[in-house]
């Protein structure tokens, strides 16, 4: 009988193994399927908290509805009823001690027309002047493996970047502009330039696929995110599940492999998943060269803290979802989403809660990564009394460390994983690589991963 572990218990495990029991099932198979997971719970960076009438997400608090509509697992799960949508609303950039609005026509902080970059508070006539050149400038020597931020700078000029794109995408992605490739970015903004001759006019064609569904960009659900990792979890009744069983080592034995875990429990299989951190994968084989490549993944730091009041949300900007900091501002935070603005199933009684990011970029973070939580929740305070004007005092906190645990796509991350899965293929062939360390950060990116992989290995089996 043939074994196929899961290491990691996050959404990725979870729809490798879920895929791999569908075919179990279909084909009434014996093969034996074991998901482990080094904590006691499951869900990785999903974990739903519910505290004072709040309702707060530990880590990822939504899926991109346009990515979510091209997949099938909501409908297979059975949480088609359960699904809630996030209120439209403006998103703002704090710089200059106030915010300011994030022009409405913009995909990331890129302009999707020219009115767009016309009608921008947030750049200088000239920074206006300077973007134009997009519509004349043609581009002869990047590539999609060369910087996102050198890219946009060179097309649109530096001001547009720093001031109204870069605080956008630094939000959705770890790590400077001008480290981060196109590819693991917004590849298609390489598509436009080429197609349209302009990234503007490539949005404004395009604009229709951004704007799918009006304000309602993103999903979650009624009880949290944390119902997805549950209703996986239900689903998986032939397959074995261990909790709070780490994975100590790798190691081959005759043609399978053997996994140590650290209470001293032994396992073989077949076949192994490893949906777990680069960093963690990295410790697992006693292999040098494996453990060279990993060295070559980087991640970033990332610490979310939420707060709630006592006080309606309508304190708050009447069209309002959240801000952005500029780098050019007083503020330790690098995004405050005003949450039950956003989401009204978060807050019972329309109370004000919101939720500040930061992040390991932001020249602040080295004085906040060794804080506790407390003194943490008095950064955040202060955040919000200096943007939003708000001194009450907080009745429900949450704070999350995510200390180098995202994961950060550098210019060579793509050849080093290619690298990786050439030596896993060659030295430990039946050894695959899953998650967000490698192949894309949101929920639907990870389901499809898992999938992807279950399927790799449905074809040895």
């Amino acid at each position: 009988m043939k074994t196929v572990l899961v290491i990691g218990g996050g959404v990725t495990g979870l729809s490798a193994i879920y895929e791999l029991h569908k075919w179990k099932k279909a084909n009434q198979s014996d093969v034996r399927l074991i998901l482990t997971e080094a904590s006691s719970d499951l869900g990785g960076k999903i974990h739903t908290v519910k505290e004072h009438g709040f309702l707060m997400e530990a880590g990822a608090d939504s899926i991109v509805t346009r990515k979510a509509n091209m997949m099938s697992f909501i409908e297979e799960l059975g949480l088609e009823s359960e699904i809630v949508y996030n209120a439209s609303g403006r998103s703002f950039i704090y710089t200059d001690g106030e915010i300011k609005p994030i022009p409405a026509d913009a995909v990331f902080g890129i302009p999707a027309s020219v009115e767009s970059l016309a009608k921008s508070t947030l750049i200088s006539a000239e920074g206006k002047v300077e973007a134009l050149k997009d519509f004349y400038t043609k581009n002869e020597t990047f590539t999609k493996n060369d910087s996102i931020g050198e890219f946009l700078e060179f097309f649109l000029g530096k001001e547009i970047v720093q001031k109204q794109i870069a605080p956008v995408l630094s939000g959705v992605y770890s790590g400077k502009l001008s480290d981060l490739t196109i590819a693991s970015t917004l590849p298609y903004v390489f598509d436009y330039k080429e197609e349209y001759g302009s990234i503007i006019k490539g949005f404004e064609a395009n604009k229709k696929k951004f704007q799918s569904g009006g304000g309602q960009k993103f999903i979650s659900f009624r009880n949290g995110l944390g119902a997805l990792i549950d209703a996986f979890e239900e689903k998986l009744e032939q397959a074995e599940i261990f909790k709070s069983m780490e994975a100590r080592k790798i190691e081959k034995v005759n043609d399978r492999y053997q996994v140590t875990f650290t209470n001293q429990e032994i396992m073989e299989a077949d076949q192994i998943v490893l949906a777990i951190p680069h960093s963690a994968a990295e410790s697992l084989m006693d292999d040098l060269d494996i453990k060279n490549e990993f060295a070559a993944l980087e991640n970033s730091s990332l610490i979310s803290v939420y707060v709630g009041f006592d006080v309606p949300d309508e304190v708050l900007p009447e069209d309002g979802t959240g801000f952005i900091a500029a780098d050019d501002n007083d503020l330790k935070c690098n995004a405050c989403t005003w949450t039950s603005r956003k989401w009204g199933h978060t807050s019972e009684n329309g109370h004000l809660l919101v939720r500040l990011f930061y992040k390991s970029v932001h020249p602040a973070f080295d004085s906040l990564k060794d804080l506790n939580e407390e003194e943490l929740l008095q950064v955040a305070l202060s955040d919000i009394r200096k943007s939003l004007g708000i001194n009450a005092k907080p009745v429900s906190s949450q704070v999350t460390n995510w200390s180098e645990q995202m994961p950060n796509y550098l210019i060579t991350h793509r050849q080093s994983v290619e690298n990786l899965e050439m030596k896993l293929e060659s030295s430990y062939p039946g050894i695959f690589l899953a998650g967000c360390s490698y192949y894309g950060v949101g929920i639907p990116d990870c389901i499809e991963n898992g999938e992807k992989t279950a399927k790799t290995i449905i074809e040895f089996l």
